[in-house]
């Protein structure tokens, strides 16, 4: 079976053709450098992403700060993370590289703030 990937590693995103059966790659074309080969292994036999999301903050001056995982988790996966991010309301102050949830769903990768969001004062 033929199936086509666009490689999204390094900035030539090239359109790579693979052959395959099941998850072994048969042949590959298209791909100008072997980051293209890594990523195709990559998709078809454990496909990962990173996320970004937002956590309501009390007390601050933003209702919402923004997150990220610090490392790709199974693409398979996103929904359960962004329900486990969705739970979480932060209060103020909030500061970047903040753990909001260490080791996700152990998938060895913490959610993390990415905005400064001070505290209201009075």
């Amino acid at each position: 079976m033929k199936r086509m990937f666009t490689c999204i590693i390094c900035p030539n995103g090239c359109d790579i053709e693979a052959e395959i059966d099941g998850q072994k790659i048969l042949s590959l074309t298209g791909h100008l450098c072997a980051k293209g080969v890594d990523y195709v292994t990559q998709e078809l036999t454990d496909p990962r992403r990173t996320i970004a999301s937002s956590v309501k903050v009390t007390g601050g001056t933003l209702p919402l700060t923004s997150v990220r995982v610090t490392n790709s988790i199974p693409k398979d996966m996103i929904f359960h993370v962004m329900n486990e991010i969705n739970k979480r309301t932060l209060e103020a102050p909030v500061s970047i590289g903040q753990v909001v949830i260490a080791n996700v769903l152990n998938l060895n990768s913490d959610v993390i703030v990415t905005k400064n969001v001070p505290a209201i004062r009075d």
